[in-house]
């Protein structure tokens, strides 16, 4: 890897950071991320330090940060353990590079190779078709500058649908077992399929939809509410991470 990461713009407490080092702002995707390393450092005493920056400014199009992530999204990990400093992009990539060099005992993933897949499979999941549809709906129905019913209707149903394979997994539906967890074998183990999912289906509300849509997964919001519950879930979408 390239040596020439950082440049005269790239601020200070990101070049000087020491060990791990999160450069986020408080979304879904960052929110991931930032939940892992509480988790951590719950589990291991992990530290780390953060960066927090502003996407509506398009920061994240400059070039001290496509030096870091060509693809110019939050969040990026940072690993200055590593020489020359590795940088990890995808929030999905980063969460499984933590639970490989930070997490030994594996209390976020699995020793067993078919529930790792599993793990694997749900966290692919949400990556590839939840994120991206619920994140439409975010933009066709806030952000875009018109209006389009078409496009707010297909994203919502489509994450609706998405929404309702959750719902099959987690209330057993055609296993006769309801679940706990995303990944794992009998009722689950919280992993990191759940800490990557959850940061956006807890927006269910702010996206749009209404109680009547998600009374019809039960099993899913019982899950929102079971993770919510964590003390570093708490802090990993909390005022550590919003910007004054």
């Amino acid at each position: 890897m390239s040596h020439n990461l950082y440049t005269s713009e790239t601020p200070d407490d990101v070049k000087n950071a020491k060990g791990i080092h999160l450069v986020t702002q408080n979304t879904p995707n960052g929110q991931a991320v930032q939940i892992f390393l509480e988790e951590l450092k719950d589990a291991y005493g992990l530290e780390w330090t953060t960066t927090l920056i502003n996407i509506s400014t398009n920061v994240q199009k400059s070039d001290w940060f496509l030096r870091l992530d060509p693809n110019g999204r939050i969040p990026i990990l940072i690993d200055n353990t590593q020489s020359p400093p590795f940088t990890v992009h995808e929030t999905s990539a980063e969460l499984f590079y933590l639970l490989k060099f930070a997490d030994k005992q594996d209390k976020f993933g699995f020793t067993n190779d078919l529930e790792r897949n599993q793990a694997l499979q749900w966290t692919f999941f949400w990556h590839g078709s939840g994120a991206p549809y619920q994140g439409q709906v975010n933009h066709f129905s806030r952000a875009a500058p018109e209006k389009i019913p078409y496009a707010i209707t297909r994203f919502k149903n489509e994450t609706l649908r998405v929404y309702g394979v959750l719902e099959i997994h987690l209330s057993g539906k055609y296993t006769g077992e309801p679940r706990e967890y995303l990944a794992g074998h009998g009722k689950g183990k919280y992993s990191v399929a759940d800490i990557k999912t959850w940061p956006w289906v807890k927006g269910w509300e702010r996206t749009g939809f209404t109680k009547e849509e998600v009374s019809a997964f039960p099993h899913l919001l019982k899950w929102i509410d079971r993770i919510a519950e964590r003390p570093a879930v708490q802090r990993g979408i909390g005022d550590a991470y919003v910007q004054s």
